[in-house]
């Protein structure tokens, strides 16, 4: 099943999406980081560029010819899936592909509509049975 992971709190939530998508890749795991719109994905794309300060994160877009080999998919289109591993969840809604990941990541700001987005996010998963891990970073920046 499904393991289901909030971080909230947040205070950079773009930030905290590289820093997250690098840990996975230190796990070479994969990740798909599913973003609302064209301008998030060109955003979240640039600071994977940035992200260490002296490399990148090897990334590209779910249509691209190397998108298979790619170790960190980010979109703001969910299909093709081209691995299960780990998804970020950027939306306000739960992605209906969900289940097919093994980790599937929330991550809440710190403002009113996010938070409130969030809990029926919580919610959805929690009322189908799923896992659900918390992890304040207002305490551990």
């Amino acid at each position: 099943m499904t393991q289901v992971d909030f971080y909230i709190h947040v205070q950079d939530k773009l930030q905290t999406v590289c820093t997250l998508a690098s840990k996975a890749l230190a796990r070479s795991m994969r990740v798909l980081i599913l973003t609302p719109d064209p301008q998030t994905t060109d955003h979240v794309d640039k600071l994977l560029w940035m992200q260490p300060a002296i490399g990148f994160l090897p990334h590209c877009r779910s249509q691209h010819r190397l998108a298979a080999v790619t170790p960190i998919i980010v979109d703001h289109v969910a299909e093709p899936i081209v691995h299960e591993q780990v998804l970020i969840n950027l939306n306000t809604e739960c992605p209906a592909l969900f289940s097919r990941f093994e980790r599937v990541i929330e991550i809440v700001g710190t403002d009113e509509a996010d938070r409130d987005a969030a809990r029926g996010r919580y919610r959805f998963y929690r009322d189908r049975g799923y896992e659900i891990r918390n992890h304040d970073l207002s305490r551990n920046p």
